[in-house]
């Protein structure tokens, strides 16, 4: 049985140890509730390809994913949120800070998971992932469709236009969103 926390923060893992832990998880998903990969980049700072297929299992159960600062490839990025958005009803918490991955048609990925009625994320950090204009424009109109889970969205150190910011302020405001935090967009 797997456990419900799986902890590897800082554990380095070469790409074969990751792509076998995934492995793994896709054979037994349905006990672990977290994940923290973070800061768990490649020896040589190369970019990684993982697939996440566990995800798409209807018995995962997964609620906390933490990749800040993983090194994800664009195909490891694209893996990650199409999976997402073929089961997103239990995660609650995403964390791809520091992966400028998530930038471009990946966007486009993450903005179909956030729209599917079906997904209930309340926190979502995108800290320093260099989004451009469009992206963030994309990711604006995507919580406005599905604007009644989002609690906590970080987004600083991305460069924000004014116009993006203003996007984001008048999302915050509207009545039927229900951020609580906003960083990224206001003086802290």
């Amino acid at each position: 049985m797997i456990s419900s926390l799986f902890r590897l923060k800082s554990c380095r893992l070469s790409e074969i140890s990751c792509a076998s832990l995934l492995s793994a998880l896709k054979s037994n998903p349905s006990h672990l509730r977290e994940l923290n990969l973070s800061e768990d980049s490649s020896r040589d700072g190369s970019e990684r390809n993982l697939q996440f297929d566990f995800l798409e299992s209807p018995h995962c159960r997964l609620e906390t994913l933490r990749l800040e600062r993983c090194s994800l490839s664009e195909i490891s990025c694209a893996s990650l949120l199409s999976a997402l958005k073929s089961n997103p009803s239990h995660l609650r918490e995403l964390d791809l800070s520091w992966n400028s991955s998530v930038n471009g048609s990946r966007t486009n990925l993450l903005c179909d998971f956030l729209e599917s009625p079906h997904c209930r994320l309340e926190t979502l950090s995108l800290f320093d992932c260099s989004l451009s204009e469009i992206s963030c424009a994309s990711l604006v109109s995507a919580l406005k469709s599905n604007p009644s889970h989002l609690r906590e969205l970080d987004l600083r150190y991305n460069s924000l236009s004014s116009s993006d910011k203003k996007l984001l302020s008048d999302l915050k405001e509207s009545p039927d969103c229900r951020l609580k935090t906003l960083s990224g967009c206001f003086p802290q």
